[in-house]
This record gives structure tokens, C-alpha cells and sequence, in this order.
């Protein structure tokens, strides 16, 4: 076993330091392209600071006889284009026991490591294959003489992968994030869902029978196949330090069943999900970014909260210690997104709270 004050010691001579603290970059939507379609390819200088992250996909969506082609796209197209301060570059990599996964990470990172922010590693079973990938990539960022590491992101698409959550979202100072990986996390676990990263109607609750009346008609409610999923993942990554992620929603043309699983994703703490189609990066934006209101009512609370002991009436709601842990949270996703969104910036900057004249200490 590795020595605690060996965590943060590079894996190769030469290789970069590795990071203390992951950078909280805004991440709200991470967009998948596949780099050997010409036509995807094309769209992406355009989509360059509207997305907060662009994400050249080299695993499943590419076709076996495109491999070679999607990563020469990738190359080709991080070469080419200038991402600027606010869209980072993202790949997903072919899976760990696949053919093309040594050339995927030779390839990118000795080539152009220098503009990869983050490698998405699928199907992670446990702790080991972060460690496969964190020492691969401290022998290859050597060899190329990168001076900034790049982080993993891991997938979680098995069983054993959400058994062992805790111990990959710990495995490496290279862990950016994990994302919830349905599709395949269902087939693993036998699940039976209706779309790729939805529910089911037949996984629900039912009203209790009135007079005893079990024929009778009673409102049943659906419920939510990921919850206890996600939940795991957000306390596996806010323990570790890192960011959870909801993954993909495979029903584009459903726009609204979309929307409500990305915010059931936020609302557990997740701060981003993937995006298959352009109609759903406005949607990511909507959801995972705090409302005009949120802002305005952690301001208030914040002001009215002073040194952060005791607590207060706001609205007729007692705000404490913890609700004002909270509020800050939000106050930093906001500027976060502020200083790389002036349609945000304005639309917070004029959410001013002001603290309720009837707030009692």
C-alpha cells in the first residue's frame, strides 16, 4: 500500500505535479461529439463558448472500422481550433480491456496533451483502473514534457463500479468527477428502464386503499429508478472533493421528461450532465445554473446571517448555521458562472437581496 504522503508525488520522473485541489471550472454541460464525423467535426468551433465543456467521444458511439479515424479527428480538430478560457476540451476513451485504448492515450497525450483538460475513463469496476490510467499517464505526460496534469473522469456502468464508488472517487489526486453511466449500469444490474437514462411506469407508489377499498381508483406517482444511484455517487464525490455528474437522457424529442431528470440529478447535488444533442445544452444551462430567485434569496440570507452564528426569521423561515451553508454554495456556483457568462452576470446583478426589515436575530 502507498504512503499517505506519497498521494501527491508524480507516478514518473519528469511527469507534472499532481493537483491538490480540483479546479472548479463550470462543467454544466458536457457535450459529445464523435471527431470522425465531418459534419459533428464542423460544428465544433461554433459550439466554442457556448458549451462548457466539448467532449470528442472515441468510445461507443464510434463504429469499429472509425476508431483510427475518430482519434485522428480529435487530434486534428484540438490542433485546429482555439477553445478559448471558457470551453474546456474533453475525450472519452475506448474502455480499459478494449484494443484501442493504449493507442487512444499514446496518441492524445503525447501529441496534444497540452490542450486535453480531462480523459473520461467508461465502465471503471474499482480503484485499479484509475490507477492503471494515473500511471500511464504520468509515463506519457513525461515523455511528452507536459507541465499541467490531466485529470481523469471515471464512469460508473457496473455494479461493481457503484459497489466500489467510494473507492475510485479516492483512487487518485487525478480525479476530476464521475458521471452516472445508465444505459450500461441497467444492463449490469438487470434494471428495466423504457429509454436510456429514464425510468419506468411501473416503478411507482400507490395511495393507500380509502375505506378499505383496494379496487377502488387511487393517484399512483412514478418514481425515479437513479435516485438511490445518484445519491451515492454525490456522497462518494463531495467526501473525495471531486464533482458528480448525471450522464445521458436518450430521448431527445422529450425535451420536458429531460429537463425533469437533469434537475433531479442538481437537486441530489449533481453539477453537470452530458449532452447528446444541441436541443439539450439550453436545457443543462437552465437547470444547473442557480435562478435569478435562488440568488436573490442566498443574498438576503447571507446579509441577514451575519458572522454565521445563530439564526433568523427571513419570509417566516427560520435560516441558520446549515441553510446558510447552503446559500453560499450557491453564491459560488453564481459567480463562477458570472465571470464566464455576461447573460448570467446581468441577470444576477440584478437579483439584489436585501435583508427582510423584519428579520429577528
Amino acid at each position: 500500500m502507498r504512503s499517505a504522503k506519497d498521494f501527491f508525488t508524480p507516478l514518473a520522473v519528469g511527469a507534472p505535479v499532481p493537483v491538490r485541489e480540483v479546479p472548479a471550472r463550470p462543467s454544466r454541460m458536457i457535450h459529445f461529439f464523435d471527431p470522425s464525423n465531418p459534419r459533428m467535426a464542423a460544428k465544433v468551433p461554433q459550439l466554442v463558448g457556448t458549451v462548457d465543456v466539448l467532449l470528442g467521444n472515441l468510445e461507443d458511439a464510434v463504429k469499429a472500422e472509425n476508431k483510427d479515424a475518430a482519434r485522428a479527428g480529435l487530434v486534428e480538430i484540438a490542433r485546429a481550433t482555439d477553445f478559448g478560457e471558457h470551453t474546456q476540451l474533453w475525450t472519452r476513451i475506448n474502455s480499459l480491456d478494449s484494443p484501442w485504448v493504449l493507442d487512444d492515450l499514446t496518441t492524445l497525450v503525447t501529441e496534444v496533451g497540452d490542450r486535453l483538460d480531462v480523459v473520461m475513463v467508461p465502465k471503471v469496476q474499482g480503484p485499479e483502473d484509475i490507477h492503471y490510467v494515473d500511471r500511464l499517464l504520468a509515463q506519457l505526460e513525461a515523455k511528452a514534457g507536459l507541465t499541467r496534469p490531466i485529470l481523469v473522469h471515471a464512469i460508473l456502468e457496473t455494479a461493481r463500479g457503484v459497489a466500489n464508488v467510494e473507492q475510485i472517487a479516492g483512487a487518485s489526486p487525478r480525479m476530476q468527477g464521475i458521471s452516472l453511466g445508465p444505459a450500461d449500469l441497467a444492463a449490469d444490474r438487470r434494471m428495466k428502464t423504457t429509454r436510456v437514462g429514464g425510468g419506468h411506469p411501473g416503478y411507482l407508489v400507490r395511495a393507500d386503499p380509502v375505506g378499505g377499498d383496494i379496487t377502488g381508483s387511487r393517484p399512483t406517482f412514478q418514481q425515479d429508478l437513479w435516485h438511490y444511484t445518484i445519491a451515492r455517487m454525490v456522497d462518494a464525490c463531495a467526501m473525495h472533493g471531486i464533482f458528480p455528474y448525471y450522464g445521458p437522457f436518450g430521448d431527445i424529442a422529450d425535451v420536458v421528461a429531460c429537463e425533469d431528470q437533469f434537475r433531479n440529478a442538481f437537486l441530489l447535488g449533481c453539477v453537470g450532465t452530458w449532452t447528446l444533442h444541441p436541443a439539450q445544452i439550453a436545457i443543462a444551462k437552465t437547470v444547473f445554473s442557480p435562478s435569478a430567485q435562488d440568488v436573490a434569496h442566498a443574498r438576503r440570507v447571507k446579509e441577514a446571517m451575519g458572522d454565521g452564528t445563530g439564526a433568523v426569521m427571513l419570509d417566516g423561515k427560520m435560516e441558520d448555521d446549515a441553510s446558510l451553508k447552503q446559500c453560499l454554495v450557491i453564491l459560488e456556483l453564481a459567480d463562477r458562472l458570472s465571470a464566464n457568462d455576461p447573460e448570467l452576470a446581468a441577470l444576477y446583478a440584478g437579483a439584489a437581496g436585501t435583508t427582510d426589515a423584519g428579520a429577528q436575530a
